[in-house]
């Protein structure tokens, strides 16, 4: 479900990635972040859940957890969470989503005001002036 919207987005977002003796459910390797979501069996696990974290931090990780439940019920707020912690762990460089293949300029400076969707459809007003390294035209059919 979740995995299902990130996959949209630029820097890539992987799932089931292997990181030292753990396996991440969904993680951003260009920001280091793991993204874990729990069922009702880590109730009974928060030692091993702790272990785990501990050395995924060590190793310069940014982990975020969610309960399944959470997941469900507010699927649009976890998103939020997830992109802008990924825009923090990148430096303030925001997840894009995939371009339609329209065409690209180069090392731009750019001002953006404009209304977008938010990950689930629905219009968010942002407003942004940072050098990007790739200005993409989209154009899509919604």
């Amino acid at each position: 479900m979740v995995w299902r919207h990130l996959s949209r987005y630029r820097p890539r977002f992987t799932r089931q990635l292997v990181i030292g003796p753990y396996i991440v459910d969904i993680a951003c390797r260009s920001a280091k972040l793991a993204l874990e979501f729990d069922g009702a069996q880590h109730q009974n696990a928060i030692a091993y859940d702790a272990a785990r974290t501990a050395f995924l931090k060590d190793q310069g990780w940014t982990v975020l957890r969610f309960w399944n439940g959470e997941v469900f019920s507010n699927l649009e707020g976890v998103l939020t969470v997830i992109l802008e912690k990924t825009a923090e762990c990148l430096g303030g460089t925001h997840p894009q989503p995939l371009p339609c293949r329209e065409g690209s300029v180069t090392a731009l400076t750019v001002r953006v005001s404009a209304t977008c969707n938010s990950p689930l459809g629905r219009e968010v007003r942002r407003e942004a002036a940072q050098p990007v390294a790739a200005f993409v035209i989209l154009v899509a059919d919604r």
